[in-house]
């Protein structure tokens, strides 16, 4: 094991990746088939301890913490499995950007990632030999606060494919710097704040690091000039900037808007079940559950996540750190009901009481899982509903890898996708297609009408035959009795 050595040089490239971590394209809402890039120039690299600019006359500069490939030798045309053998070393890197300037850049990125000191990498570059590429962590702090904690466990692109992607078209050369993407947590930062970035790899022998990269906010003093685009900004680039609508203190626009979440639970889930019926959904039903407060309404939004039966090699790679369960529950926001694939396996938990209590200290409305529940008297005493096939005292691991989030999966015989809207009560659980829920409840709250006449009438002595369902004459009378 050879010490980490200090970053020196200026890169030749400087190239940059735009999406590459699981809970970054979650809260970006948009998954990439391959790989993309933009260039940064060399003169953006500054060292640790350098302060960055915020240009004067901007209001979003946007700190992202990053992992950086030094390519050791000069490649072209190589394949993934050669990739990692051309980097020599791994350090930390900071991809500031300031998003006032992002329309003027076209997609480039230039102006608003290429200023002087946007590009802080170091302080020191851990030797590639040491580690592998899927143990790495990368963490960064704003003013002392752990904001951004995620590992190369679960990436979308690994550090060889990008490296052999690149290679493709370009010569990479000795010195050259990838960055490979940035967490959830980037957000804004402002002058007199001080952003610190680390990448170690904690398993490693001996756990090396580069030591944190330490990068003060100053105000800018000189206005950007007139002869070149100035800093313009909208709520798109503020949500985007800060790292969502609720960050940046922006009005949210949900589908479940309090007046239609009122007309949803004004109507059981019986009678949802029978109007989606009607218009030929029979397979929407999560069964087999139970829940931990029978009698509370279950209204929310779905977010996914999904376990793979369990492979000790695969739990290795998958199952430890910050891995995709802890990352669905910590992005939980209110409305969002998490549903869980587990494969209908009751032979061990899918989520205990510190996972549930983050889920509901996030706002959830509930969780939905086919797998077991852990710790299920501390679950059941949250005001939040679970719903679950059985309590089980075993870990995940005994049968499970949490594998991937926000995708389409099963659950209790139903397929959900994220956005559905998930309703559930002590009758059980319903997943209803979003574009359909206006309508659904609409046409559920006169069938309900409907069926509380035809209750008094029944009451009253009548007979169910023309009543139930009702004929011309009973339909007229109804309309009577609505008046």
């Amino acid at each position: 094991m050879q010490n980490p050595t200090p970053f020196t040089g200026t890169p030749g490239k400087v190239i940059a990746l735009h999406l590459n971590y699981p809970s970054r394209i979650a809260q970006r809402g948009r998954r990439p088939e391959q790989p993309s890039y933009f260039l940064k120039p060399g003169s953006s690299v500054s060292a640790s301890g350098t302060p960055i600019e915020r240009p004067a006359g901007t209001e979003l500069l946007a700190f992202e913490g990053e992992i950086a490939l030094i390519i050791g030798h000069s490649i072209r045309r190589i394949n993934p499995e050669q990739g990692w053998a051309a980097i020599s070393g791994v350090t930390a890197a900071n991809d500031f950007g300031v998003y006032d300037l992002r329309y003027a850049d076209k997609g480039s990125n230039l102006k608003s990632k290429g200023g002087d000191g946007f590009t802080p990498l170091g302080p020191r570059v851990i030797d590639a030999t040491d580690i592998q590429p899927d143990a790495l962590r990368v963490r960064t702090w704003v003013n002392g606060a752990l904001v951004q904690d995620d590992t190369t466990a679960h990436l979308a692109f690994g550090f060889g494919r990008l490296v052999a992607d690149l290679s493709q078209l370009m010569t990479l050369e000795p010195g050259d710097v990838i960055l490979t993407g940035t967490p959830a947590g980037s957000s804004v930062v402002q002058p007199g704040d001080v952003v610190e970035v680390e990448v170690d790899a904690p398993t490693a022998p001996g756990a090396p690091s580069t030591g944190r990269l330490v990068t003060p906010v100053v105000a800018g003093a000189i206005a950007m000039a007139e002869y070149g685009a100035g800093p313009k900004i909208d709520d798109l680039q503020r949500a985007e900037a800060w790292g969502s609508a609720e960050a940046a203190g922006l009005p949210t626009k949900t589908l479940l808007t309090d007046e239609l979440k009122a007309k949803i639970n004004s109507v059981g889930t019986a009678t949802l079940s029978s109007q989606l019926r009607k218009r030929g959904l029979n397979n929407v039903s999560i069964d087999g559950l139970q829940s931990t407060r029978p009698s509370a309404r279950l209204v929310g939004l779905a977010r996914t996540l999904r376990f793979i039966p369990n492979r000790e090699d695969l739990f290795i790679s998958h199952g430890g750190g910050y891995n995709a369960q802890k990352r669905a529950f910590d992005s939980l926001r209110p409305d969002d009901v998490l549903v869980i694939e587990a494969r209908g396996e009751t032979g061990t938990g899918t989520v205990g009481d510190i996972l549930a209590l983050r889920a509901q200290v996030n706002g959830a409305a509930g969780l939905v899982t086919d797998g077991g529940v852990r710790d299920v008297a501390a679950v059941t005493a949250l005001k939040m509903p679970t719903y679950f096939a059985n309590a089980h005292p075993a870990v995940l691991g005994r049968k499970h890898v949490p594998w991937d989030t926000d995708l389409t999966i099963a659950c209790g015989g139903a397929a959900v996708q994220p956005g559905d809207v998930i309703v559930g009560d002590a009758d059980g659980i319903l997943v209803i297609p979003p574009h359909l829920i206006e309508e659904v409840v609409t046409d559920a709250i006169e069938q309900e009408r409907e069926e509380t006449f035809i209750a008094e009438m029944v009451a009253a002595g009548e007979g169910v035959d023309g009543l139930y369902p009702m004929n011309a004459k009973w339909k007229g009378r109804y309309q009577q009795w609505l008046q």
